[in-house]
């Protein structure tokens, strides 16, 4: 049975301080047959490696890719014949920068093997720290969050799978906005990326922050199996290396609850199926 994590970050994300080869000691503890780095872009609200108001934003960098993609190649030697390590990037896309991702994804797409799309802010304006929702209603910050994602989905394609795409839950301290009030664009937003030949997330990060529901919901699941959805990941979503791999096993039974029956790792961008 493959045993993997694709949702991982390390020093190489603004927020992580852990060594690359410190989550991977971990995967080995944990017998994981692959892990995939998937090291924060979020144009907008970040600035990248070589830019000059780094030194006034130390805590706002993107991944640094010159150095990225080399300690890959460092760690896959170290690590030769214990794990496969596979390079990954989460972009967090937004309608106004969507042309920057085109021009990084073209930069570094035969170094890739995977890329996470996540929407973690609105017209740079962020959700952990309630920028986004402040001034607006419950309905408007989740109807918001969605709108934003089905525009970009639609025209920005260079990415695997969806990351957490229920997001706000971890944000709104309003408590569960119903998913009925937001199921017509969510269903919108899945059959987009199934026609577009791309998958969504199973973020085992819910039960570290405590979530009523699995990332994405069961609902969401659900919608996204009924819909002919296949292209499915597993991802911890650990800066940590507490976290590498963690309720992996629950995720893999709610999944096989819901009716999957496969999902997914990734090699240069190509889905690589694997029994549930």
């Amino acid at each position: 049975m493959m045993k993997c994590d694709y949702h991982v970050h390390s020093e190489y994300s603004d927020d992580s301080n852990t060594p690359m080869i410190r989550q991977l000691n971990r995967a080995c503890e944990l017998g994981l047959d692959e892990l995939c780095f998937t090291e924060h872009v979020d144009y907008g609200v970040k600035f990248d490696y070589d830019d000059p108001v780094l030194k006034d934003y130390p805590y706002a960098s993107n991944a640094n890719y010159p150095e990225y993609f080399p300690a890959i190649d460092d760690m896959r030697e170290k690590f030769r014949g214990k794990i496969t390590v596979k390079a990954g990037l989460e972009f967090g896309v937004q309608t106004i920068t969507t042309e920057r991702y085109e021009k990084l994804f073209a930069r570094y797409r035969d170094r890739l093997d995977f890329v996470l799309l996540s929407i973690h802010q609105v017209n740079n304006q962020a959700f952990w720290n309630q920028a986004y929702q402040t001034g607006r209603t419950q309905d408007e910050y989740n109807r918001g969050y969605y709108e934003e994602l089905l525009n970009v989905i639609r025209n920005y394609h260079n990415y695997s799978v969806l990351a957490h795409l229920d997001l706000m839950v971890r944000y709104d301290r309003q408590g569960i906005y119903p998913f009925a009030k937001v199921k017509d664009i969510v269903a919108e937003i899945l059959r987009t990326a199934i026609d577009d030949g791309k998958g969504i997330e199973m973020n085992t990060a819910s039960w570290r922050y405590g979530l009523k529901d699995t990332q994405p919901c069961r609902e969401i699941l659900r919608l996204y199996r009924d819909l002919g959805g296949e292209i499915l990941t597993l991802g911890s979503d650990a800066h940590t290396p507490e976290y590498v791999g963690a309720h992996m096993d629950e995720a893999r039974e709610i999944l096989r609850d819901t009716g999957f029956r496969r999902f997914c790792t990734f090699d240069k961008m190509n889905a690589i199926y694997h029994d549930l």
